[in-house]
């Protein structure tokens, strides 16, 4: 009898180790608010919105001692609309990430599944939509994904510790097509270097035919745009001077036989070329723990080769913000952010000014959009 009472309190111990040795932690963000905007397709429109300033998103995620200074890692994330509680990413249950693998103390992590790309890890990160603006600061149409808007599926990511300051990630998106293994696949790659309060990073990344089959490494019903091929390069720095940081990214994007844009629709484009030149500062200013205002200016070029004609757009965009926390977790903010669009000469859906998370397109080459919003954290 002593010796069965040992044996389970000795197994009742081993659990607790293991116990010790695990978490598994549940958590999420809430993101609501009320926007305006001032001119889309010729009306003013008044919207809820719940995925502006974070995607409203409750996950999962743990990690297992698995000793040795190794750990099992997992991430499930699932984006929804708190307007009406419909599931966001077309559906997907765990559409904001969801990816399983091993991370060692002393090399980095290795991560198979849906994830972020290296320009949303390395250089998003220093501008105001990836940081602390979200949606409404994109780049114009997010062309550069600073703000995710795809995601990498059938993904490998290997991401490094930090030497000396350096840091590298790479990541490869499987087409997961017999016969076409590069048709829907991607690749990139980025190197980081931070020092005390200052970081800069570039990155280089590489997509064939996003979203020409709903299975490769950017689904038909996730994309951005459909091309051909789609080419981003980037660079940003940021740095920290007491209660302000400071930042600043230049991203180029070249696009081969662009047709369709997940915010344009279809784009009238045959057979053309289509390039993207962005430069933005961006200033957030910490005026007390719980009071932080920020601004963002950003300038883009485009141009368009059709036809052996080649056409420039050019986009100036402002936005502005500032959000109080109520407490560690809730915050309220206010945001307001204006577009100006010249050489809209092009006869197609580029012609006219629009702010990603408006209404829709405006009618002409300029648009505003505020927002008042509310977040919560569990």
């Amino acid at each position: 009898m002593n010796a069965k009472i040992a044996l389970a309190v000795g197994l009742l111990f081993a659990s607790a180790a293991a116990h010790a040795q695990s978490s598994v932690t549940l958590f999420g963000v809430l993101d609501e608010g009320l926007n305006f905007t001032s001119n889309a397709g010729g009306h003013t429109a008044w919207q809820t919105s719940s995925v502006d300033l974070a995607t409203s998103r409750w996950g999962l995620k743990g990690s297992e001692d698995l000793g040795g200074g190794l750990h099992a890692i997992f991430d499930l994330e699932s984006g929804f609309m708190l307007d009406n509680g419909s599931a966001y990413y077309s559906g997907r249950l765990f559409g904001y990430q969801s990816y399983v693998g091993l991370q060692s103390d002393t090399l980095g992590t290795i991560t198979f599944g849906r994830q972020f790309d290296s320009v949303t890890d390395v250089i998003g990160l220093m501008t105001a939509n990836g940081n602390w603006g979200g949606y409404l600061f994109s780049h114009p149409l997010d062309n550069d994904n600073t703000d995710a808007t795809f995601h990498a599926n059938n993904a490998i990511k290997l991401t490094s510790n930090e030497y000396g300051g350096f840091s590298a990630t790479g990541m490869y998106g499987f087409s997961n097509q017999a016969g076409a293994f590069a048709s829907n696949r991607m690749y990139s790659a980025g190197l980081k270097y931070s020092y005390a309060t200052f970081t800069i990073g570039a990155v280089y990344e590489d997509l064939s035919n996003p979203g020409a089959t709903s299975t490769g490494a950017v689904a038909s019903d996730d994309l951005n745009f459909a091309a051909s091929n789609q080419k981003i390069y980037g660079i940003g720095a940021s740095y920290g001077a007491g209660p302000a940081t400071l930042s600043a990214v230049y991203t180029h994007v070249n696009m081969q036989q662009p047709t369709s844009s997940v915010y344009l629709g279809d784009l009238g484009l045959n057979n053309a070329g289509l390039r993207f030149d962005n430069v933005e500062f961006n200033v957030k200013y910490d005026i007390r723990p719980d009071l932080f205002v920020g601004g963002m200016y950003t300038y883009t070029m485009a141009h368009l080769k059709r036809d052996g004609a080649e056409s420039a757009l050019h986009w100036n965009q402002v936005g502005l913000m500032g959000e109080y926390l109520l407490s560690k977790r809730t915050g309220i903010y206010t945001q307001v952010v204006y577009q100006k669009l010249s050489g809209g000469n092009t006869g197609t859906p580029l012609d006219t000014a629009f702010i990603p998370g408006a209404a829709s397109p405006s009618s002409n080459s300029h648009q505003v959009v505020a927002r008042i919003g509310m977040t919560h954290t569990f």
